[in-house]
Order: C-alpha cells, then sequence, then structure tokens
C-alpha cells in the first residue's frame, strides 16, 4: 500500500498501471500478499490501537462540541470488542477463498473450430471514499487483492492517525510480495475528492462508505459508476404468530448490538393482532435495553395498558419523520399495520431497501413478503443485522449495495468482478455466415463448463 500525497491524477494513472499487473498474478501470489498484510497487522496491533485511540480522543470531543455525530464516533472505535479480530479475521477468510478471477461462466460453440467463452475478470481501479470505520483499509486491502483490483483509498479525517498507521504497516508487508505498492493507495491530501471523482478515464468504479450525505453526495458528482447504499432503513414486520421468545431476541438483537450499524433495524411494524400479545414482550426487553421507544397511537395506547406504570411512562409519540429515519441509536419507531401487505407497502414506500425481515410462524407469509419486499436483504425470522459479509461468507465486504444493476447487498470478492469475452477461431470471418446461398449458420451449442 502506497501512502501518497501525489495529485490525483498521478494517483490513478499509477493505480491503473499496477491493475494491469496485478490482475495477471497467479493465485499463490495474491494469496501470500495477504499472509503477509494479516502477519504484519497482527504484529502491530498496538501501535494501530494506540493511533486509533488518539483518533477516538479527538471525535469524542468534537462530538461534545457537536462536530462529529456519536454513531461516526462509534464506528471509528477499533479497539471496540471483536472488532480487531474480525479485521484479522476477516483477511484470511478471503484469502481462503476459491480465486475469482479467470473462471469460466459460459462456454458455447459457434462453430466447428469456432468457439465462445465469457470469462471472469476484475473490474479494474476501485475509489472508495469512506468515513471513520478505519477496518476499512484491510477489508478493502484484501479483498482488492485477491480479487485482482486497484483501490485508491481516500479517509475522512477524524481517523488520520488510524489510516496513516494502518497504511504504513500494510505498504511496508507488501514490498516483500510480488502485488505492486501502488496497486492499494491511501491518498492523504485534502479536499481532492472532486479531482478523483473527474477521473472516469482510470477509475471504474467507486464505493462510498459513510453518511447519508456523503453518499449522495458522491452519486451527485461522477460520472464514474456508483456502488453503496445512502440509507440503512431497516424494517420487521411482526405478525401474530411470531413466537414470543424469538421475536424478543431477534428484534433485540437488530436494535442493540450495534445501533450504528447500517443493517440496524429502525422501524418496527406490528400486526395489529400482536399489539397485545408478542408487543409488549418485546417493548420491555427493549426499554430494559435503553431503547426508546416512538410509538405510533394504536402501539401507545396498547403498551400503555400492558406494561407497568414505570414502562409505560416512558414511551414516546411518534411524529411521521419517525418512519423515514436512519436513528443509528437507541431510538425505535413503532408502527401499526392491518396486515402483511400495508407492511410490505410500507417497506417499499419508505424504506431503503437495504434489509428487511419479517417475524411470523407462517411460512407462507414469509414467502409472500420475502418476494414482494423490493430489497437488498429479505429475512425470515432472524436479524437484519445478519446482512453482513462475513456472516454470509464472504469473507468481509467493500460494503452493502442497494443498486439495481451488478452488485447487490453485501459485496464480496464476487461484486468485484467483471467478465470478458474470449473467441478462440481459425481465420473465420463474418462474411462467412448469413441467410443466403452458400452462407454458414452459427451452431450455437453450449458446451460443458
Amino acid at each position: 500500500m502506497s501512502l501518497t500525497n501525489a495529485l490525483p491524477a498521478d494517483a490513478a494513472k499509477s493505480a491503473k498501471t499496477a491493475s494491469h499487473t496485478l490482475a495477471t498474478l497467479p493465485t499463490s501470489a495474491r494469496n501470500d500478499a495477504l499472509t503477509a498484510i494479516h502477519t504484519a497487522l497482527s504484529e502491530s496491533k498496538d501501535e494501530i490501537l494506540a493511533a486509533n485511540a488518539r483518533d477516538l480522543a479527538l471525535a469524542k470531543k468534537a462530538a461534545e462540541d457537536g462536530e462529529l455525530s456519536l454513531s461516526i464516533v462509534s464506528r471509528l472505535d477499533l479497539g471496540k470488542k471483536g472488532k480487531w479480530e474480525d479485521m484479522l479475521k476477516g483477511i484470511l477468510d478471503v484469502r481462503e477463498l476459491e480465486d475469482p478471477v479467470g473462471k469460466v461462466t459460459l462456454r458455447t460453440k459457434l462453430d466447428e473450430g469456432l468457439n465462445l467463452e465469457r470469462i471472469s475478470c476484475p473490474i479494474g481501479v476501485l475509489l472508495i471514499i469512506f468515513e471513520a470505520r478505519p477496518e476499512v483499509i484491510a477489508n478493502i486491502a484484501s479483498l482488492a487483492i485477491k480479487s485482482g483490483n486497484a483501490a485508491i483509498l481516500k479517509g475522512g479525517k477524524e481517523s488520520t492517525e488510524s489510516f496513516i498507521a494502518i497504511s504504513k504497516v500494510i505498504s511496508a508487508a507488501l514490498e516483500s510480495t510480488k502485488v505492486p505498492n501502488t496497486a492499494i493507495q491511501l491518498v492523504t491530501t485534502r479536499d481532492v475528492i472532486p479531482q478523483l471523482l473527474d477521473l472516469d478515464q482510470y477509475i471504474d468504479l467507486v464505493i462510498p462508505r459513510g453518511s447519508n450525505e456523503l453518499v449522495r453526495y458522491i452519486k451527485s458528482s461522477t460520472k464514474i459508476p456508483v456502488l453503496g447504499h445512502a440509507d440503512g432503513l431497516c424494517s420487521i414486520y411482526l405478525e401474530h404468530t411470531a413466537n414470543p421468545d424469538m421475536a424478543v431476541k431477534v428484534i433485540v438483537d437488530s436494535k442493540t448490538s450495534y445501533p450504528a450499524a447500517c443493517n440496524s433495524v429502525e422501524t418496527l411494524l406490528v400486526e395489529q393482532a400482536s399489539l397485545e400479545t408478542v408487543l409488549p414482550r418485546v417493548a420491555e426487553a427493549l426499554l430494559a435495553k435503553g431503547v426508546s421507544l416512538r410509538c405510533d397511537s394504536a402501539s401507545k395506547k396498547a403498551l400503555t395498558e400492558k406494561l407497568s406504570s414505570h414502562s409505560a411512562v416512558i414511551l414516546q409519540d411518534a411524529e411521521e419523520i419517525d418512519f423515514d429515519t436512519e436513528h443509528l441509536s437507541l431510538v425505535l419507531a413503532i408502527k401499526t399495520v392491518s396486515n402483511i401487505s400495508e407492511a410490505v407497502s410500507h417497506i417499499n414506500l419508505h424504506g431503503s431497501h437495504h434489509t428487511d425481515a419479517i417475524l411470523t410462524s407462517s411460512s407462507p407469509l414469509a414467502e409472500q413478503f420475502m418476494s414482494s419486499v423490493d430489497s437488498a436483504g429479505v429475512f425470515w425470522n432472524t436479524s437484519t443485522r445478519m446482512a453482513d459479509g462475513m456472516r454470509f461468507g464472504f469473507g468481509t465486504e467493500v460494503g452493502i449495495s442497494t443498486n439495481k444493476i451488478h452488485a447487490r447487498g453485501p459485496v464480496g470478492l464476487e461484486g468485484l468482478m467483471i467478465y470478458k469475452y474470449k473467441i478462440r477461431g481459425g481465420g473465420h470471418v463474418t462474411a462467412e455466415y448469413g441467410e443466403g446461398e452458400g452462407q454458414k449458420s452459427f451452431k450455437h451449442e453450449k458446451m460443458a463448463l
């Protein structure tokens, strides 16, 4: 990894050149680079966490002054339980995955001695623009190297110390491998994002990781294709046949295990028939975890009658904006719906097409929900927090996409690949083929892969 303050055009040009080399390296060379990165990061844990602690101290001060959101502070903390270990494990998990480069996905005999193949290949140069989340550097570096892509990373100023510390370690590790150092670059020059977004001749895909404002700015400021999502406005539909114990466990996990995550649930849609049966137990469990419940009139009335007087007093009235808000905190909006159709309509209109779940014992209803909800992830009886590349078995992810083309959902190796067509012939020309006398016809015979 090159820690560079080069001009954006120079950085992008060198990344493009490096991508051509990286794409032709054998699997073993790319895997060896991941091993070297993992070893180097493991050995440098103390100095990296110390750098992260310095960033965290400044970020907390900025949050106290109202200059930074608490969700960004939470995402910045690399010392959070399990985060460092998950980052390192992700590198090894990616290393052990099947090589995605050069896989034949289609083979057709066009004619005798004329065969067509479709082959997977890297996209080229990725530009990743991100806030906080210092583990993104290791995630992106491992996925990019394994998939044969070069990557340019531009991080936010709130985690500069962490980025620099991690980058220096990765850069030193790559020196002993066949992967060019310029294949993974961290740009340290300030205020270069607009210039990078103009370099569509070198950069093939932009992946923003951060706030709604950041993602929307990126999408409106470049001609380069953008992969990502602006919001993580996830919903859970609680149907009246849901097992109460299961519902409590899933909803509490979805909201409280990491409230600042994009896959944390923000809206609980409660079937009317569940108001006095399943919902009160769920509400008690959430309140015990410190969650603020913003209820519509029907759910507040039901809970006021069922909960203890102390619990009922702290219920809040929901406003319409609560059902269109990614709170990223211990806040949950609760809305009553009559049936599954109303729940699906609400999600498709107000959700962000990220991840949504249904809790029910009815298989037909679950299948109807998962077919009807227009989201990248649709789950039955499981936490929305399952929407994650590591949990999907992708090793790690470059982000979660709500796009309708190319990759969707957690994006791992497969989402960083494109394809090319190869034809092997023997002097065949188009003039020989057609409908007239003496013309040949294509065979178009499918061949085994």
